[in-house]
């Protein structure tokens, strides 16, 4: 097996249930962290522990978004606008420096269900959508028929094997690009310590949130949109970020 010089970490903001649609928040998306190993093992992945070290004295600690924006144990330090302003400096400076290429898929559960009958399952569309993007990704770069890892966090047996199921028709033909074969699924543990999927978690929810109100300020997405695939011309919008419908 030869495997390629990526490896792809990913993560969700909001829910895939259209039966019970947040107003405030009524989109999914689903976010891929396409990452060079190399860079990846020399210099993100020491630099997130090395966050860590400087703030909390050890780099046991999991950087979640949701917890730290409700500034949740072990966040509660943030309540203070001294400490949270040089918390958040330096997590935003680590996101801008760390050296990787995000694919993305929003779906709008709204538009998606006033727009058709019987809409789709919107995790299984934003799987599409960024595994064909990722495999146009590695096929520009003449890696696409090695292996690669799509790494996702584990939810419960049932949605694991739901999604392992939907990810296998994907990657064998049920989509614009035809066979796949070089993906290779991970699930891993949540307490997993993986700088990856720590930063494909931070990195979801302002995409979101950008395409929710694209005219509201919002310091993540200025972050976070140099990172997004971009056509030849620099476009983003269907390459690095797909909106639908």
């Amino acid at each position: 097996m030869t495997y390629s010089d990526y490896v792809i970490y990913v993560d969700e903001s909001g829910d895939h249930t259209l039966t019970a649609i947040d107003r405030d928040y009524p989109v999914f998306v689903l976010d891929f962290c396409i990452f060079r190993k190399d860079s990846y093992a020399n210099v993100v992945a020491p630099q997130v522990q090395a966050f860590k070290f400087a703030h909390f004295g050890h780099d046991i600690v999991v950087l979640h978004e949701h917890e730290i924006r409700k500034q949740k144990p072990p966040f509660v330090f943030l309540k203070s606008r001294d400490k949270r302003d040089a918390f958040m400096d330096g997590l935003n400076r680590l996101i801008e420096q760390a050296d990787f290429t995000i694919v993305a898929a929003a779906i709008h559960k709204e538009r998606l269900t006033q727009r058709y009958a019987a809409p789709g399952n919107p995790y299984e569309m934003a799987l599409t959508f960024c595994m064909e993007r990722a495999h146009a990704f590695l096929r520009d770069r003449g890696q696409h028929n090695m292996t690669t890892h799509i790494v996702v966090e584990r939810r419960g047996k049932r949605e694991d094997d739901e999604l392992e199921l939907a990810f296998r028709r994907i990657r064998d033909g049920a989509n614009y690009v035809g066979e796949m074969p070089g993906f290779e699924i991970i699930f891993a543990d949540k307490k997993t310590n993986s700088a990856g999927l720590q930063l494909a978690d931070l990195t979801a929810r302002p995409i979101g949130r950008h395409v929710l109100d694209p005219a509201q300020p919002n310091r993540a997405w200025e972050i976070i949109e140099p990172k997004l695939r971009r056509s030849p011309a620099g476009a983003v919008r269907g390459w690095g970020l797909k909106v639908f419908p």
